[in-house]
């Protein structure tokens, strides 16, 4: 398809409108997509041709030690130096105010000297406690899954492989608590990498370090196996292997990220969109397109059928995702996707008849047969935020009455007075420097909150607008009020970056941060969604990819999908 009848297509179906899309029960149902930071990461390394090394592994029979494992790219090397550790079982914690981990990790740019790791050393095990220099990209740690990883360095050194069961069951040896970048603790500035192909799109250096650290952990786990075993010891199965990924523990601190970069949200999900649109548009499918599709329909229905989670929300969630399966599989076959516009009737369908969470997994399974119309939008998800930054002052105040209008009809029709309207606050732990989600009603924390409500915030300026002359310039309503210049500034963000903005209380009684924390993740190409709460998450990265040295354009992309050969 020529870029023209690629723009043209695009014009026949319109995105979907910022106010449908960004509802928080819509954005806490997304699913991982081809345009996925994880996906993009190994489709390129993949087609570059990549090369991967382990340079050093010194580990002792206690498993404390430390690692070098490197991906060298046309341009580049990048090199994931990890450290091993001997962590009692009464220190093993995922909550960010842990002081102690399994293992950690920096990703250094280029190929470390023995100086820098021994520089590394003294500060990567202690995290935050430590700092780190331009030369590191990003900073991150991890714990055992306990139960799984005994389970397996047992088997192992008995020469015998770990129980499949409970690989699918935990899906994971070890979870990451945190991956740190972007400037954290010293860390290189995004501006540093923003230029380079390889880490322009957003999260490639810190994907790139999970994508590693995976490789790590299958190695510390042999080792131990070893260890143990000595010449009885087997390696894992490369099937048991793969199956694998890296969990991660997520929670309130990862939320106010949608409300914070509006512009780089926005980017997100209208490249989603346009992505969607072109599909829709397209006039016919052809066999393979369509093969393609209905296979990785089945292999997502047998991946649904296999997610475990124990709490309330997510059961119900999935209770509906099961139940839109059970719709879309037969309506899949017995549609006639070989007519016209086979996408649109399909996904208009599904608007009828599907919850958010089949709606929106279809839309990423339609996106699975066109790398050709999709896969060059993924560049387009990053964005220079500081862009937004100024505030055109000679706006008058009626065009900002008429943004808030247009960007805000839910907060204005809201009763802002209600206890029930305003019940959170969010603010940030004096302990940690992490956001975390209060009641506003019963606890003594109002003085401390956090721009974090801007439905709140836009009511309230317009409000006050209605008092001013309609034609005076922002710039002297803001002298006067410069208590709503964050708000301002959101506003005309929002009329360039439409899809940044979350159409919903973000303070509300029925808010549930996990919508955002999904939301966030589903970017990043997560899998396997497992709430604890309302306010924190357990999610699997790169299960079912190949591990770096195995890598090639045949597998580097549908390993999400279970079953999947290419």
């Amino acid at each position: 398809m020529t870029d023209q009848a690629e723009h043209d297509a695009t014009k026949a179906v319109p995105l979907r409108a910022p106010a449908q899309v960004m509802r928080l029960a819509r954005l806490g149902s997304l699913h991982q997509c081809r345009l996925s930071f994880m996906r993009q990461l190994t489709r390129r390394m993949a087609r570059e041709g990549w090369q991967f090394t382990r340079s050093v592994f010194e580990v002792t029979s206690q498993g404390v030690g430390h690692a070098v494992y490197t991906a060298t790219g046309p341009d580049r090397s990048y090199s994931l130096v990890a450290f091993a550790h001997d962590l009692p079982d009464e220190l093993r914690s995922d909550r960010v105010i842990a002081e102690a981990w399994d293992a950690t990790f920096t990703l250094f740019d280029g190929v470390p000297s023995p100086q820098d790791i021994a520089r590394l050393a003294r500060n990567v095990p202690i995290q935050e406690a430590g700092r780190i220099k331009e030369s590191e990209l990003s900073l991150s740690r991890a714990n055992r899954s306990v139960r799984l990883w005994t389970h397996v360095v047992n088997r192992l050194a008995r020469g015998q492989q770990p129980d499949p069961d409970m690989i699918a069951e935990v899906g994971y040896l070890m979870r990451t608590t945190a991956v740190y970048g972007s400037g954290k603790f010293g860390a290189a500035d995004r501006d540093v990498i923003a230029d380079r192909p390889e880490l322009a799109a957003p999260f490639q250096a810190e994907m790139l370090s999970v994508f590693l650290t995976r490789w790590f952990v299958r190695d510390m786990v042999e080792h131990m196996a070893r260890v143990q075993g000595r010449d009885r010891a087997v390696p894992l199965d490369p099937d048991l292997a793969n199956r694998l990924g890296i969990g991660n523990s997520t929670g309130l601190g990862m939320a106010p990220f949608l409300v914070n970069h509006p512009m780089l949200v926005n980017n997100w999900v209208l490249v989603r969109e346009t992505a969607l649109a072109r599909v829709r548009a397209l006039p016919a499918a052809t066999p393979d397109e369509v093969a393609l599709f209905r296979s990785l329909l089945a292999r997502s229905a047998r991946a649904v059928a296999g997610w475990q989670t124990g709490h309330p929300h997510q059961l119900a969630k999935l209770a509906s995702l099961r139940a839109d399966l059970a719709l879309l599989l037969p309506r899949a076959d017995a549609a006639d996707l070989g007519t016209a516009h086979p996408w649109d009737r399909l996904f208009l369908w599904a608007e009828e008849t599907l919850s958010n969470e089949g709606q929106e997994l279809l839309a990423s399974l339609m996106l699975e047969p066109y790398g050709p119309l999709v896969d060059g939008l993924g560049p387009c998800m990053a964005a220079v935020e500081e862009a937004g930054f100024r505030i055109d002052g000679s706006m008058t105040l009626n065009d900002m009455a008429r943004l808030i209008e247009d960007q805000f009809p839910w907060a204005l029709g809201t009763d802002w007075s209600s206890r029930e309207a305003t019940a959170r606050a969010w603010y940030v732990s004096e302990e940690k420097l992490e956001p975390r989600l209060g009641e506003r009603h019963d606890e003594d924390i109002a003085a401390y909150e956090q721009p974090l409500a801007p439905g709140r915030d836009a009511a309230a300026l317009h409000k006050m607008l209605a008092a001013w002359p309609g034609e005076t310039p922002l710039a002297a309503f803001l002298l006067k009020h410069p208590e709503h210049r964050h708000i301002a500034r959101r506003l005309q963000i929002g009329a360039k970056a439409p899809y940044g903005e979350i159409r919903d209380n973000t303070i509300g009684a029925d808010m549930l941060p996990i919508d955002m924390l999904r939301a966030k993740l589903s970017f990043f190409g997560a899998t396997s969604f497992d709430p604890r709460s309302d306010r924190w998450i357990r999610i699997t990265m790169f299960a079912g990819a190949p591990y770096p040295p195995d890598l090639t354009e045949e597998n580097a992309d549908l390993w999400v999908y279970p079953g999947a050969d290419a």
